[in-house]
């Protein structure tokens, strides 16, 4: 049960610091979430939104640093 709690305080702490960052990028004028390549569908009543783009590049970034960090942990 301890290790439960702890991973959940991680989880959150890594929500935290994600959500930071992502509100100071905002201020900054990165225009992430309307990147070129994002899908944007409006019909009459609704609206489709894909951000593909925004999605790719999120996940290049995430898979270098990973990668930096598992050469420093060897």
């Amino acid at each position: 049960m301890n290790s439960i709690a702890r991973l959940l305080i991680a989880l959150g702490s890594l929500l935290l610091l994600v959500g930071i960052v992502l509100l100071a990028l905002g201020k900054l004028g990165l225009p992430l979430g309307r990147l070129p390549g994002d899908i944007a569908w409006r019909g009459r009543n609704s609206q489709v939104y894909f951000p593909i783009t925004t999605c790719i590049l999120i996940s290049v970034l995430l898979s270098l640093l990973l990668y930096v960090f598992g050469k420093f942990r060897q």
